[in-house]
């Protein structure tokens, strides 16, 4: 898992059946450096390239949140196949960083 920076959402005017009502966000992933800056500052701030993420939390701009990658983000739907790359499985509500 990874953790970023929610800058944002995904609208779609349309979408494939199975994949009807989900939610999509815009993440910025935070390298180490970023998430001590962010910890310090209070202000989530991410410093990788934006992905795309499907969730299911709610996430909100500007929250953190923890996602996983590639087979491990389609898992939760197991059996069921789902196009997805990126799932959001947590809302960090606080972070400690103790280095």
């Amino acid at each position: 898992m990874r953790m970023g920076a929610v800058i944002g959402t995904v609208t779609l005017k349309s979408v494939h059946p199975i994949m009807a009502g989900s939610r999509w966000l815009i993440v910025q992933p935070m390298s180490l450096a970023a998430l001590k800056k962010s910890v310090a500052s209070g202000e989530p701030a991410g410093d990788g390239e934006d992905l795309v993420v499907y969730d299911e939390l709610g996430a909100g701009i500007g929250q953190m949140i923890a996602f996983s990658e590639g087979g491990e983000a389609a898992a939760p739907f197991y059996p069921h196949k789902k196009p997805i790359d990126a799932f959001c499985g947590i809302l960090l509500d606080k972070v400690v960083l103790e280095v």
